[in-house]
């Protein structure tokens, strides 16, 4: 019986190939991920402009305002997030990375807080 040994050449250039490959799939991923938030803002707007008023007795202008917002919130998810996988696209081209903008994270955060505490005022008023 043979023994059969072969080595196998490093290839730095396949190294590059498979790091490019694997930040473009992990930035179309983040791209999904922006959009699967998104739906789930348009579900909770929805949810909270459209479906809780009318089991709940009373004015549902408070739970209307707060589903727009929410709504307001996806749309804004949706076009961050293109926005940010063409910026991303472009960088990985020229070799660079683009951080996550702070003005967007607070931005979006003040967005969450807003809607969170609006939620919670038109749900115990």
């Amino acid at each position: 019986m043979l023994a059969y040994s072969a080595v196998v050449a490093e290839d730095p250039f396949e190294d590059v190939v498979d790091a490019t490959r694997r930040t473009r799939l992990a930035s179309e991923r983040t791209y999904l991920a922006w959009w699967r938030t998104a739906l789930a803002a348009f579900a909770v707007s929805l949810g909270v402009g459209k479906i809780v008023p009318e089991l709940t007795s009373g004015s549902s202008v408070g739970y209307e305002v707060v589903g727009v917002g929410y709504a307001l919130l996806g749309v804004s998810f949706i076009a961050y997030g293109f926005r940010r996988q063409q910026q991303q696209e472009e960088a990985l081209l020229q070799g660079r990375f683009v951080p996550f903008s702070r003005i967007a994270a607070l931005a979006f955060t003040v967005a969450g807080v807003g809607l969170g505490l609006a939620t919670v005022a038109v749900v115990t008023v």
